[in-house]
């Protein structure tokens, strides 16, 4: 049995109201529509990857609440393990009230609840797990501590640690140095090097990797969205990785999907480029999909995806042939 990957980070339930505007401060709206998702950057991954038919467990926290009885059912009915998912006491669950208006644009409330006890102490408890891994992937919505604690505990373990930056927050850089591969989108970027937002492009993102690459990590994919992933490595790879053209409805969780993607391609034994390259199709499915967790594609649509790419290809350099 393969090792399986675990997923160390959020679980959220996503409360979303949808209506033609925000409502101002004192305001009150009729909206158009509720929806209900589950969420948390941590739990997104960690169902992407079982999407995917590859083994995950997951460790969190959720809150003695309906929404946490909830969440770990949603897991557990997608086969995430979830035995070390644990329950805080008197906490209420991760929740994110989401208000979007119609032109898509959202305002976002994050109340992090359980999420926020996810402490060392519970990593403790779970070492057995980790030392079992064959890929760990985490993010920062969870304590920084905790953070801290797992990447070096990783490394003792010689387990590889994927961290995706985000929310976006000083790193220290004894926890970069810790850390395997290191995932920040443009945002995420433009934060940790000191740009202004909208700053990064391609023609300077080979500058901006080299610099993330020095705070420590092994390797740095900068995901770019529609414009693919740049990759720096520890071991002089350089390369741009483009993206899959796909009819684009709902980018939510796609940068969770690529990570999920990238994990999996790595624990089977692909390059890193050829690891990103899977990511960027299971992003790309995602993105055309609503929802964040139910947006995460099946291996077969992936593969499907490659299929359709390859044949496009094919199709192009006969053209060119003839030509």
């Amino acid at each position: 049995m393969p090792s399986p990957i675990v997923v160390v980070g959020s679980i959220n339930l996503d409360l979303v109201c949808a209506g033609k505007r925000i409502p101002g401060p004192g305001e009150t709206l009729k909206g158009d529509k509720f929806q209900i998702f589950h969420g948390g950057k941590g739990a997104n991954q960690a169902v992407g990857v079982a999407r995917l038919g590859y083994p995950v467990n997951m460790i969190g926290k959720v809150g003695d609440d309906d929404f946490g009885k909830r969440l770990r059912r949603g897991l557990r009915d997608v086969h995430v393990g979830i035995r070390h998912v644990s329950t805080a006491k008197a906490v209420c669950s991760g929740v994110a009230l989401i208000t979007v208006d119609g032109t898509g644009q959202n305002s976002i409330t994050v109340i992090p609840g359980a999420n926020d006890r996810l402490l060392p102490r519970d990593l403790e408890k779970s070492l057995s797990l980790l030392r079992s891994a064959g890929m760990i992937l985490t993010q920062l919505e969870i304590p920084m501590e905790t953070v801290e604690y797992l990447c070096a505990t990783a490394r003792r373990f010689g387990i590889p640690v994927i961290l995706d930056p985000a929310p976006a927050r000083p790193i220290p850089r004894k926890v970069l140095r810790n850390v395997t591969y290191l995932t920040p989108n443009e945002t995420e970027t433009c934060g940790l090097c000191g740009l202004a937002s909208g700053d990064l492009t391609p023609a300077n993102v080979a500058s901006v990797a080299e610099l993330l690459l020095s705070s420590g990590p092994s390797g740095v994919i900068v995901k770019m969205g529609s414009r693919g992933a740049y990759i720096a490595g520890a071991d002089g790879l350089r390369c741009m990785v483009p993206t899959f053209k796909v009819k684009a409805i709902d980018s939510t969780a796609a940068g969770d999907a690529f990570n999920a993607g990238l994990a999996v391609g790595l624990v089977g034994g692909m390059s890193l480029v050829d690891a990103a390259r899977y990511g960027a199709a299971v992003g790309a499915l995602s993105a055309t999909r609503a929802g964040a967790q139910t947006s995460m594609p099946s291996g077969r649509e992936v593969a499907r995806l490659f299929q359709s790419a390859e044949g496009r290809v094919r199709r192009v350099h006969e053209t060119r042939s003839r030509s």
